[in-house]
């Protein structure tokens, strides 16, 4: 699933290179890799001012309104793209190396190295970061994602048998998406009662969140909003990361945990919960310690279909695609509705609901003619590879390539993660991501009031703030 590594862990390992010819590990891959850039001071002020700071400010774990609401009136990822195209041009395209807070910090630059990265995961590159252990151990401490060695291989492969990792749709999907239907019916009919059809955000994301539950937990966890309240109250205090030691925060972890297990214990008929309670694991797994991850993850998801509306409500020629695909009877119509499908991927790409990918290096290792540390944090920036400027499509919504195979020999695109760390979930979320905004669409017409920013005729904004998100839906003739 995406969420803070959407957003990621969980696969199988690859082969590791041997050892380098200095004695430093790496492959052969490592030693034609360009040498990493050392950052001036100055330059590692601007990395961290007009990268870091803006996403540390819309949050890392859960969103903050204010903070995305800034954010996106600046457009800080363009900043954010701009300064990084200008540093490659000045130190090249290996790994920018800076220091931040006595750390060692690295910015891969290139396609080639930030795919070395996530496909060397989990040795020499965890996922397991110090910084996301300190994050997401107020919610999840024994989540696959912070895991390592053997915990980890135990807990990823569960995860992936659980979520069905690789089948497109998943055993239960049938059930999935009745549940979506439902309350994508239910978020309609709400939006008629208000007398203008108007939707936002707040009603559109509590409407996800019922669907989560129930995809999840069950029908009877449909309104648990105590639930994931308290989810986020946790979350809020991952934002903080380190600042907030996970003990002082052990009281709201274990009412949260008391509340998940009653019902993952009910284990209902057509559910997450009843996979994974007929799903066996091995001792150290603790199932229902990886659950938080799903929810977290589904919030991101929430997102990313909120925002691929707002694409379809402003770009006709998407839209009646989706309509094409909607128009097909539903005994004939392909189950996974692959452009509205497609649509989702985009907007993921455009928008990255998890825009640093986190590793962590266990050891020395080899880059070109130099090395970086162990323990070096390696922060592949995702809007960075996914609007670099190098693909004339770059800012434009083409859902296109996604399926005609051209996202895949382009730039690095990575909305769900790659490598042995990719988001074991990708499926199964843009099975109920895709369903929801077929749903909606089926009989009804969106328009987009705000934000404003979204027009064919000129280049997509860098940041969506998806809270600012108003439409109005009208039945269809």
């Amino acid at each position: 699933m995406a969420g803070t590594d959407p957003a990621a862990a969980w696969a199988g390992e690859p082969e590791q290179g041997a050892p380098g010819e200095e004695g430093v590990p790496g492959d052969r891959a490592a030693r034609r890799a360009s040498t990493p850039g050392r950052a001036s001071a100055r330059d590692t002020a601007r990395v961290a001012l007009r990268v870091g700071l803006p996403t540390l400010a819309g949050g890392v774990v859960v969103r903050r309104k204010q903070g995305m609401a800034l954010a996106t009136r600046i457009d800080a990822d363009r900043h954010a793209v701009e300064l990084l195209n200008e540093l490659r041009s000045r130190y090249g395209p290996g790994p920018l190396h800076l220091r931040l807070a006595g750390r060692n910090v690295a910015l891969p630059l290139s396609a080639e190295d930030a795919q070395r990265v996530l496909d060397e995961t989990p040795e020499p590159f965890t996922p397991a970061a110090r910084l996301k252990r300190d994050a997401l151990g107020h919610f999840q401490p024994h989540g696959v994602l912070i895991s390592t060695g053997q915990e980890r291989d135990e807990r990823r492969a569960f995860n992936e048998d659980v979520l069905e990792t690789g089948r497109h749709l998943h055993h239960l999907a049938p059930q999935f998406v009745r549940t979506v239907r439902e309350e994508a019916d239910g978020l309609l009919a709400e939006a008629r009662a208000q007398g203008s059809g108007r939707l936002d955000w707040g009603t559109f994301g509590a409407a996800w969140w019922r669907t989560v539950r129930r995809v999840v937990l069950g029908d009877a966890a449909r309104d648990d909003t105590t639930l994931t309240d308290r989810l986020g109250r946790l979350r809020g205090f991952g934002n903080w990361s380190a600042l907030v030691p996970t003990r002082a925060t052990a009281g709201p972890r274990e009412r949260f945990q008391q509340g998940l297990r009653a019902h993952l214990d009910r284990a209902e008929p057509g559910s997450l919960a009843e996979a994974l309670a007929r799903t066996p694991a091995k001792p150290g797994v603790d199932p229902v310690g990886q659950v938080p991850h799903w929810l977290f993850a589904f919030d991101a998801a929430g997102i990313a279909a909120a925002r691929t509306l707002a694409l379809l409500a402003t770009h006709p020629a998407q839209e009646q695609q989706v309509r094409n695909e909607l128009a097909i009877p539903e005994l004939t119509r392909p189950q996974l509705l692959p452009y509205t499908r497609a649509c989702v991927m985009e907007s993921v790409r455009l928008w990255p609901t998890t825009p640093f990918l986190l590793r962590e290096s266990t050891r020395e290792t080899r880059w070109g003619e130099g090395t970086l540390p162990e323990g070096t944090a390696f922060l592949v920036y995702a809007p960075y590879f996914h609007r670099d400027g190098s693909a004339p499509y770059g800012d434009r919504f083409v859902p296109e390539i996604w399926l005609d195979g051209t996202a895949h020999t382009g730039p690095e695109l990575v909305p769900f993660s790659a490598g042995p760390g990719v988001c074991p979930g990708e499926d199964l979320v843009l099975l109920v991501t895709s369903t929801l905004v077929a749903a909606l669409m089926e009989r009804h017409d969106f328009r987009l009031h705000s934000p404003d920013g979204l027009r064919t005729d000129q280049p997509l904004p860098y940041t969506l703030n998806h809270f600012a998100l108003r439409f109005s839906a009208a039945a269809r003739p």
